[in-house]
């Protein structure tokens, strides 16, 4: 007779089996979860701080705090660096721009061509309004006359129309087109 190493799976035997593999999995997940920031730890908070206010470099519309990229991995373990180092948020956000660019900050300074990005649709929209005032004030005052502004019709030239209308009237109800 041959040796039985397992008894046959049952339906509950194979539901334990599940669930003790999805434990498995969420145990084995949790330990690969880098841990999250400690809110306790000023420190940790201020580089967070500094972090939202940076531009990922390689990631789009993404900020250093919020990048799962390698890059930004590093740039937030070096701006927790710099602050044990006793340099202020400007001496590290000087740091980044020198070394990345302006491009790198989420809210850029408004100066130089980007005070220009900042104002030139504000300046196009007040020229759109003024164009449109213009043309409606030159539309308004150059519109052809209202009725009430035409001249009444004259003695003569109301009986020559009640006569065509009369006509008019005769012909229809005569049947003649």
């Amino acid at each position: 007779m041959p040796l039985r190493l397992s008894a046959p799976l049952t339906p509950a035997r194979r539901w334990v089996a599940a669930l003790a593999a999805a434990l498995l999995l969420s145990l084995i997940g949790l330990a690969l979860t880098p841990s999250p920031v400690r809110a306790d730890d000023p420190l940790d908070q201020q580089a967070r701080e500094i972090a939202k206010d940076l531009q990922c470099p390689v990631c789009e519309n993404n900020s250093v705090a919020d990048s799962p990229s390698e890059l930004a991995t590093q740039m937030r373990a070096l701006i927790r660096e710099q602050l044990e180092a006793g340099k202020t948020r400007q001496e590290i956000m000087d740091y980044f721009v020198a070394r990345y660019g302006e491009a790198v900050l989420r809210d850029p300074p408004k100066a130089g061509f980007t005070l220009l990005v900042w104002w030139v649709p504000v300046i196009a929209l007040a020229l759109a309004a003024g164009v449109l005032v213009v043309t409606l004030r030159s539309r308004l005052l150059h519109a052809s006359p209202t009725l009430e502004e035409e001249p009444a019709l004259t003695d003569q030239e109301r009986a020559r129309y009640e006569r065509l209308l009369e006509q008019e009237l005769h012909d229809r109800v005569e049947g003649r087109p």
